[in-house]
């Protein structure tokens, strides 16, 4: 049974979640601190994690930044979605540097939470990918393995900072808008789009930066202006 953890100080939000994940058939551990949370989390090594920003002792942007920086990869891989009352952009796009793969506003619908979950989870447990390993000069993609490296020094990424990046490699050239992005991540748009499609940005921009690509001229991810991103085809790498 795939186990999936929850820390969330909210009694009310924990149990209903608790019931709803439970009732889908999941195993769930839960607690209300932040730091008896992350203690859960590093010994149950959960799939997939929901996690409230604003929390007692250690709030979820730290708990964010321990895991993504733990050594063992069912940690530092491990899924996040990060619960906000916050309706502010800026304060959602915070998260999302940090490292989480994806965000829900209070107040939500627990059933559309589950739907999420369920695609995340599809994702995460699909079928092998093709063992073909891809490559871009000295950048180096396993498919299986789920690693990346770069002059063969490897790079952490998120789980939805890696599939972005391997469909990139995938299809070398060919421009991605935001909207196909979000259906590679399987991230069901609801309401207005372009708050969806502006955690695309911030995936991109961690990924850059993890490739050491943050520069004006980018030699992996390239901004293709009014339609979106593309992997630079290597005979057009400067």
């Amino acid at each position: 049974m795939q186990t999936i953890a929850i820390i969330e100080d909210d009694q009310q939000i924990r149990r209903v979640l608790e019931g709803y994940l439970q009732q889908a058939g999941y195993r769930v551990v839960s607690s209300a601190d932040g730091a008896a949370g992350l203690s859960m989390v590093e010994r149950e090594k959960p799939l997939l994690l929901i996690l409230d920003l604003m929390l007692p002792r250690q709030d979820g942007l730290e708990i964010t930044r321990r895991l993504r920086g733990n050594p063992d990869p069912a940690l530092s891989n491990l899924y996040i979605i990060m619960l906000t009352a916050r309706v502010e952009e800026a304060d959602r796009i915070v998260g999302l540097e940090m490292g989480a793969d994806d965000y829900v506003i209070k107040p939500f619908s627990p059933r559309e939470l589950v739907a999420r979950i369920r695609a995340a989870m599809r994702r995460l447990e699909s079928s092998a990918p093709s063992p073909q390993i891809l490559q871009s000069y000295d950048l180096r993609l396993d498919p299986v393995y789920r690693t990346v490296t770069l002059a063969e020094r490897p790079v952490d990424l998120t789980s939805t900072e890696f599939d972005l990046l391997y469909h990139f490699m995938q299809n070398p050239g060919r421009p991605f808008s935001r909207a196909d992005l979000l259906d590679v991540t399987q991230h069901d748009a609801i309401g207005d789009i372009s708050g969806y499609e502006r955690t695309i940005d911030v995936h991109i921009k961690n990924i850059r930066q993890k490739l050491g690509d943050a520069g004006r001229h980018s030699r992996f991810i390239e901004t293709i202006h009014g339609v979106g991103y593309r992997l630079v085809p290597e005979g057009k790498r400067s």
